[in-house]
C-alpha cells in the first residue's frame, strides 16, 4: 500500500486550510496552484497563490519543496537523517516609493514573522512605461525543514500569511 510522503501530507494540510479560507470563509481567493515534479532533478514543488477576498493589491504564495535527497531519506529511512520539506513564502505588491515602502514591508515582515533569515526583497519595473510603479517581490525563507510534526502549526502559519497580507495592503 502507498504510504504518503511528508511532502504529500503537508501539501494536503496546507491546501485544505487555504481552500477552506477561500470557499467556506471567503477570507482569501486562490488565484493559482502549482503541483510540479521536476524530472531532471526529481524534486517536488507545490505552491498556492492567493490574495485577500476583494483586495488584489498584494498576493501571497506558499511554496513547499522536497528534493530528491529529502524524499530518498524518508522512503529509504536513512538513519541519522531528518527528512522534511522546505517552506518559502512569497509576497508581491505594487509600490511607488521604493525606499519608504520597502522599509515598511521589511518592518511588517520582521514584526509578524521574526525570521532567522532576513526577508529578500526584489524590486522591478517595466522598461518604457512612464508610470513610476514598481513590483516588489519579497521572499521569506525559513532556516529549517518542516515535517508532519508541524502539521498542527498549519492553521496558525496560514493565519500569519493572511495577517501579513492585511498589513501589506496598507503599505
Amino acid at each position: 500500500m502507498f504510504d504518503p510522503t511528508i511532502f504529500e501530507n503537508l501539501k494536503v494540510g496546507i491546501e485544505n486550510y487555504v481552500y477552506d479560507l477561500d470557499t467556506i470563509d471567503r477570507v482569501v481567493q486562490v488565484i493559482n496552484r502549482k503541483d510540479q515534479l521536476d524530472m531532471s532533478i526529481m524534486s517536488r514543488t507545490f505552491a498556492l497563490e492567493f490574495h485577500l477576498a476583494n483586495q488584489q493589491k498584494t498576493t501571497a504564495e506558499i511554496e513547499l519543496q522536497a528534493s530528491l535527497k529529502d524524499l530518498a531519506d524518508e522512503i529509504l529511512e536513512i538513519p541519522g537523517e531528518s527528512p522534511g520539506c522546505h517552506l518559502i513564502i512569497h509576497f508581491t505588491i505594487e509600490i511607488e516609493d521604493i525606499k519608504t515602502q520597502c522599509d515598511q514591508i521589511q518592518d511588517i515582515l520582521l514584526s509578524i514573522w521574526d525570521p532567522v533569515l532576513s526577508p529578500e526583497q526584489t524590486v522591478s519595473f517595466v522598461y518604457g512605461k512612464d508610470e513610476k510603479k514598481y513590483l516588489n517581490s519579497t521572499k521569506l525563507m525559513f532556516d529549517h525543514k518542516i515535517n508532519e510534526e508541524h502539521m498542527a502549526d498549519v492553521p496558525e502559519f496560514v493565519d500569519h500569511v493572511v495577517e501579513t497580507l492585511r498589513k501589506l495592503n496598507n503599505v
